[in-house]
């Protein structure tokens, strides 16, 4: 997150696939409790880097309802912040 933009910084926590050949990306917030979803063909993957953090705008994001969930993201950003820096392609 940068000083001059509200955007707000996500990591990624989670990476599917689903039956029309999409690959679906899942960033989150550190606390778990706002998510990023991002749909990209598979095709495209190669030319569009996927890495490890995003800066998005606040509108993008959507709750995260189940506390279950929400632990679980919460744990995966913090095992992502210790392991990539944010341009890492991932």
């Amino acid at each position: 997150m940068t000083a001059e933009t509200d955007d707000v910084r996500v990591w990624l926590v989670e990476r599917g696939y689903n039956n029309r050949d999409l690959i679906i990306l899942k960033y989150a917030t550190p606390d778990g409790k706002r998510l990023f979803r991002r749909e990209l063909a598979a095709q495209a993957v190669d030319m569009d880097t996927v890495t490890a953090a995003k800066d998005v705008p606040p509108a993008d994001l959507e709750p995260v309802d189940e506390e279950d969930i929400q632990e679980r993201y919460e744990a995966e950003v913090a095992r992502m912040t210790t392991e990539h820096d944010p341009d890492d392609s991932v």
